[in-house]
């Protein structure tokens, strides 16, 4: 007599997407109603919605970029979501992924680290073009199966998803000082490139879905697509006016940099911040399906992940309702509640909790408090950092993440040296220990500003 095995399968609500999607939304599209510092404008007869304000030449200007921006996210989306799917087709096992990733990242390391430097020098035009010219060469090889499992295709993704990082936010920057534009407006494409970035990845998802059927003859449409956007992109970027950026010679930037980012404590700070962020997030994206599926259960993936893209959205739709002049807390005051809640929601699952329901709210909360702190880190970015260095700074700050993601892929590759739920519980300390810098922060603008008054 045959032994019959059940297998057990937890299933997500059905109006779990829908429900935070339409939260997301609704908090964007209402916050021109409930804000008093956006009231007057709304009476003033110009559009109330936030993806749609601005004088007409930056207005323009802010469309297209949000399009290309949002191509940009569904060509990073299509090779993060079909990167692991590859390294299943090319027979590689847990520890085989783990030395490959690391290996990719160690050789990422200094060319990643000198990238925002080299940005800074050429241009945030330049730049962009630099990203989607490496997107490219990774679609293109990618798209024949027999060529997608080289290393050097890693290597490139790794060095381009650097670029993304900050080469698209700091030409934002500089064509809205070009224009000389309102700060707020600026405030407000920062949290809307979060939110327009989300909704790109969840359509990056639908869309490799759709062409990963028709892979047979060895040749994967998904990477082929995102080749093609890429063209767009280069095309679209060679004819884009030029912005020129603040140059200067490798010695004055060097001073520059030491002046205004090592030697200056806000600085310092938002860099081990942005760090810790990203730290975090890869590892969640390294380590969250086999902590849901840990209990032996069997879970419907694709279908949880794009909760957590739309509990992204609802964090950077309620970016702007925590600052300006009417807001409750100040903005280090809500970035440091953001950055407490995605540690201790972090730690709860470090604890190794193994009920896939309250993995998932857990993870829900870590995706919306990241989607608050992307936005406000921006926004901290603009106020204390000189722009012709935002490159440098945040690739720099990616480094130092990267460097720890690099060890703790390298001891991935030996079974068992460390546990899963110690990276997530590290992880967590470094969240927390952001947030506690941030209050520093916050703490020492104060006493700068009450120095000024006895003054």
């Amino acid at each position: 007599m045959g032994v019959v095995i059940e297998r057990e399968e937890w299933a997500l609500t059905p109006l779990a997407y829908p429900l935070l999607s339409a939260a997301g939304l609704a908090a964007a599209l209402l916050l021109p109603y409930f804000s008093a510092a956006r009231t007057p404008a709304h009476a003033a007869g110009s559009s109330s919605s936030p993806f749609d304000v601005g004088a007409a030449p930056f207005l323009r200007f802010r469309r297209v970029f949000l399009v290309i921006f949002s191509l940009a996210s569904v060509v990073e989306g299509i090779q993060s979501v079909f990167g692991e799917d590859e390294f299943v087709r090319c027979g590689l096992g847990r520890e085989q992924m783990a030395a490959r990733l690391a290996a990719t990242a160690a050789a990422a390391l200094f060319p990643g680290a000198i990238s925002g430097v080299v940005a800074d020098k050429i241009g945030p035009r330049r730049a962009c073009i630099f990203y989607w010219v490496l997107q490219l060469a990774v679609g293109a090889l990618k798209s024949f199966s027999a060529l997608g499992c080289a290393w050097i295709n890693n290597f490139i993704l790794t060095l381009a998803s650097s670029l993304f990082s900050f080469c698209f936010e700091t030409w934002l920057v500089v064509e809205h000082e070009k224009q000389d534009q309102k700060q707020d407006l600026l405030f407000d494409t920062f949290w809307v490139m979060t939110f327009f970035e989300s909704v790109s990845l969840i359509g990056s998802q639908e869309i490799t879905n759709v062409l990963v059927s028709n892979d047979d003859n060895g040749f994967l449409l998904p990477y082929a697509f995102a080749a093609t956007l890429s063209v767009v992109g280069i095309l679209y970027m060679r004819n884009a006016s030029s912005t020129t950026q603040h140059a200067s010679a490798v010695g004055s930037y060097q001073k520059s940099f030491f002046a205004h980012v090592l030697r200056d404590k806000r600085v310092l700070i938002l860099v081990l911040a942005q760090a810790g962020i990203h730290f975090a997030i890869s590892a969640f994206w390294f380590l969250w399906a086999p902590t849901i599926v840990a209990d032996g259960r069997y879970a419907q993936l694709s279908v949880i992940y794009p909760c957590f893209l739309a509990s992204r959205m609802l964090g950077s739709a309620g970016f702007p309702w925590f600052y300006g002049a009417t807001a409750p807390l100040r903005n280090e005051d809500s970035l440091t509640i953001a950055y407490i809640g995605a540690g201790l929601a972090l730690s709860i699952v470090a604890y190794d909790y193994q009920e896939i329901g309250t993995l998932v709210i857990l993870f829900c909360i870590f995706h919306a408090c990241v989607g608050f702190i992307l936005p406000s880190l921006a926004r901290l970015r603009t106020k204390y950092l000189p722009n012709e260095l935002r490159g440098g700074m945040m690739s720099f700050s990616l480094s130092l993440g990267n460097a720890a993601i690099f060890v703790f892929l390298l001891q991935g590759a030996h079974p068992r040296s460390i546990p899963n739920s110690t990276i997530l519980g590290l992880a967590s300390c470094g969240l927390l220990g952001a947030g506690g810098c941030i209050h520093m922060l916050r703490r020492w603008r104060k006493h700068t500003r009450q120095n000024a008054r006895s003054l």
